[in-house]
């Protein structure tokens, strides 16, 4: 048997994944029967206990397919989708639109005062109860059929979003044969392009694509202004009225989200998905967002008019276009800091980086990460460590999943293989996984991160430490199980870290020389973390502002995205819109992902992540007292209290509206 009932990748081919299903779901099934037709009285062990555990294989099977599905798939995973995605959403009707299951649970939670439940027996079951009841368990027979049509179809609709704008990233590629073609790029770029042209056949030639590692660089840094025009649109461009267009799709999702919402007696999604979170109502989301954008509308203006008069000045620039942007805003950085991204990425080899998170989990958190050659994975740039404390004890298997290829979705994120908690009988510790898209090393340099792949990778990693804390009896409530606007909170503090001296201190080494990063470079990486701070909120802020207007208001209206995209992110967006370019059909995020209703928690979460920090900053970044807190309050808890509970317990109050805009100098 593997390390800790580790999942055997090594014996997997995509052909098992019906089959398991089939049987897992046969023997869900069949242990609801029996739960059922069981006479006794209803008690948390008969009812909420055996809800909780009696589709286990079946939660192993869908979470071992979906993390394939978006770190390492394939057309036949894909086809699956179309299949499995509908018959795990059939089942979750079945269970939630169940009378029979729904008057047991009815029972255990009316009579929770007499069966003397609390603590996290109380707290599962009042989420148990909240989860049927905002799943259409109150319905009549009608409405719960109309509920399940249109889960059916939502439960097609993700996958379908998320394959085409997969598709087209693929799609484009941006080929150059002449070396006058590179001006401006940095060498390690050029060396990457060379040899994803090789890859590809290109012999002799450059290959650029929309995979960020290849994207970033070159619209930063390209002096070709006319393919930075290329890479600009095609990336704006993806799914967007083309041979993967995801246009119909994001309007039928919004659509069938305000049926099921008002199907439910809710206004709108937005009001169903609020009401489980720490903002509540789409109301204060707004106000939210509004007290945000009034102090960073002033500095915004100042960042773009910074940025429009040094291409002026340099290149006589009277045409400024949005392809321009990050090209000459790293100028200007180079110009008042006397600094760009490309000087730092030499200290920040891949290598050094882990070992420079690990670190930080030891000093904070009595963490070790031991690389183990053991446990079967699904690719061979996965990696895996045994993670334990000094005192030895079992924590669990971490995964991590670095670079870019073609089976892979852009971007990055955490899960998990396994959940903490009880299942198989016992209390399991987990198996955490994070997965990212860095730049690979080459023939003559190792893979190096830039700043922001760095605190990417301090993001990620604080994800993980959510999940590999955990310290809860029940999988529901554990881990990452937590509301939405406050899942956020443990990536986002760790990334302060990243750009701390006594943090970067701990791992940032030149690869060649092995030199410490200098102070003086600290220092810029410090001012510079704010640099053009009104510009990156106001740019949040219409990802956020898009979001709310999908899903706050009567999406049937909306007979052209594009036009709905532009009125609606007018009064944010910093630059000016372009002309098939669009957001929301590459905006998985909300379409295929789980922030519908909820991209502003990512600002949310940022303001009590910034009172956080200023915790540990003013007792000592690794100071033990406050690490053991939030430890104790924030990471090992999950969802066992209500979020703003757990944070009063950490902070000692609640959090400081205003540390987030003091800390981006926004007042």
């Amino acid at each position: 048997s593997l390390r800790d009932g580790a999942f055997p990748f090594d014996r997997l081919n995509a052909e098992h994944f019906l089959p398991a299903l089939e049987t897992s779901l046969k023997e869900a099934r069949t242990h609801l029967e029996k739960m059922k037709a069981d006479t006794r009285p209803a008690t948390f062990e008969n009812v909420i206990l055996e809800l909780e555990t009696g589709s286990e294989n079946l939660g192993r099977v869908s979470s071992v397919f979906y993390n394939l599905l978006g770190a390492e798939t394939s057309d036949r995973l894909q086809e699956l989708a179309k299949t499995v995605a509908p018959q795990l959403a059939e089942f979750g009707s079945d269970v939630s639109l169940d009378p029979k299951i729904f008057a047991r649970v009815k029972a255990v939670w009316d009579s929770r005062e007499s069966l003397g439940l609390k603590g996290e027996e109380l707290r599962l079951t009042e989420k148990t109860f909240k989860d049927f009841a905002r799943n259409g368990a109150l319905l009549d027979e009608t409405k719960k059929s109309k509920l399940r049509e249109i889960d059916q179809e939502l439960s097609k609709l993700h996958p379908q979003f998320s394959e085409n704008v997969l598709k087209a990233t693929n799609a484009f590629e941006l080929v150059l044969t002449d070396r006058a073609e590179l001006a401006g790029l940095p060498e390690a770029q050029i060396e990457a392009a060379a040899e994803a042209a090789k890859a590809k056949w290109y012999e002799g030639k450059w290959l650029f694509t929309l995979h960020y590692p290849s994207y970033m660089p070159f619209i930063t840094y390209s002096e070709r202004r006319d393919l930075r025009e290329k890479m600009y649109r095609a990336n704006l461009a993806r799914a967007f009225r083309d041979g993967f267009d995801n246009e119909p799709i994001a309007k039928r999702i919004a659509i069938l989200r305000h049926e099921r919402a008002q199907l439910l007696g809710y206004k709108t999604h937005a009001h169903f998905v609020l009401e489980e979170r720490m903002a509540e109502t789409p109301e204060r989301v707004s106000q939210f967002l509004e007290r945000i954008l009034e102090k960073a509308k002033p500095a915004s203006d100042r960042d773009m008019r910074e940025v429009r008069e040094l291409a002026k000045a340099e290149a006589g620039l009277d045409d400024f276009q949005p392809w321009d942007f990050t090209f000459w805003s790293e100028k200007l950085k180079m110009k008042l800091h006397d600094f760009d991204d490309e000087t730092l990425r030499p200290y920040f080899k891949l290598e050094s980086c882990i070992s420079g998170v690990f670190e930080h989990a030891r000093k904070l958190y009595g963490l070790r990460f031991e690389e183990i050659k053991d446990v079967p994975t699904y690719h061979p740039d996965v990696r895996t460590y045994e993670v334990t404390e000094a005192s030895g004890r079992f924590i669990g298997l971490f995964y991590v999943d670095f670079f870019p290829r073609p089976t892979k979705q852009g971007g990055a994120w955490a899960s998990s293989l396994r959940d903490q908690g009880f299942q198989g009988g016992r209390v399991e510790r987990p198996h955490a996984t994070i997965v990212c898209n860095f730049p690979k090393s080459t023939a003559s340099t190792p893979a190096l991160l830039s700043i922001d792949e760095v605190r990417t990778l301090f993001h990620e990693f604080g994800h993980a430490l959510h999940n590999l804390l955990s310290d809860v009896k029940y999988v529901s409530l554990g881990g990452t199980s937590v509301y939405w606007d406050f899942v956020e909170l443990p990536s986002q503090i760790m990334e302060n870290w990243a750009i701390e001296e006594e943090g970067l201190d701990l791992f940032a080494r030149h690869y060649q020389t092995g030199e410490k990063i200098p102070r003086e470079l600290i220092k810029k990486i410090r001012e510079t973390a704010r640099f053009q701070a009104g510009y990156y909120t106001m740019r949040q802020l219409v990802f956020s502002m898009l979001d709310l207007a999908f899903h706050s208001a009567d999406p049937s209206g909306i007979t052209d995205i594009d036009a709905f995209e532009k009125k609606v992110t007018m009064r944010a967006s910093p630059l000016k819109p372009v002309e098939g370019a669009n957001i929301s059909c590459s905006f998985s995020h909300i379409f295929a992902g789980g922030y519908s209703a909820g991209y502003y928690s990512y600002k949310w979460a940022e303001v009590l992540d910034a009172d956080a920090f200023e915790f540990f900053k003013e007792k000592g970044l690794f100071d033990g007292d406050v690490a053991r807190k939030f430890r104790d309050h924030i990471l090992s808890r999950g969802g066992t209290q209500h979020p703003m509970e757990l944070y009063k317990a950490f902070r000692g109050r609640e959090p400081d509206p205003d540390a987030l805009l003091r800390r981006d100098g926004l007042i």
